[in-house]
This record gives structure tokens, sequence and C-alpha cells, in this order.
């Protein structure tokens, strides 16, 4: 019986650790030149070569689409007005970045 018990703790703990390892990551900043670049990736070390990003209106509208380069880089056109950028790694996987929150 404690075989069992301890079998099921360890399988727990594993599924959690597996759950927890692979956190999005995305951070944006102004490049000073009307455009803003935005680096992904996930916290095992995973890249986000590939992921889904939108660009909204504060509406919700979809101002622009694209995916992460090779670099786990995205670089779009600065918005006029409020905006956010979404990071969409899949489900669970997804950051939002308010425009005003991205430094120069």
């Amino acid at each position: 019986m404690l075989f069992r018990i301890s079998a099921v703790v360890v399988t727990l703990l594993a599924s959690v650790t597996i759950a927890s390892a692979h956190t999005p990551l995305c951070s944006c900043f102004d490049n000073g030149d009307n455009t803003i670049t935005c680096e992904g990736g996930f916290s095992d070390g995973s890249s986000a070569s590939g992921v889904a990003m939108h660009i909204q209106a504060a509406n919700g509208k979809v101002l622009l689409e694209g995916k992460m380069n090779e670099n786990s880089e995205f670089t779009f056109p600065k918005p006029q007005g409020d905006y956010v950028v979404a990071f969409d790694g899949g489900d669970g996987h997804q950051i939002k970045v308010p425009g005003n929150e991205i430094a120069k």
C-alpha cells in the first residue's frame, strides 16, 4: 500500500513539474523608429519561433497578425492610440502586453 501511495505522489509531482516547466515569456520594447520589437520564448528554454502574434486595438479589433521569426522575435509598426500585443503560444500559453507598458 505504501508503495502505491509513493508511486502516486511521485507521478503527481512529476506532472506538476512538467506543467510548470513551459511558461510563456514575452517582452516588448519601442525601437524609437515607430516600430516595436517583441522577444518571446518559454521558461524551459524552448524557442517561440512560429508563435502567433496579434496586435489589437483597445476595442479588441485585430490590427495586425504575424508570427515570431526564427530568432523568436516579432517587429511591427507602432499603432496609433491604445493597443495590446498578444503572444499566442497555444492553450494556456498566452500573454498580453499593453502598449502603454512598452518602454523606449
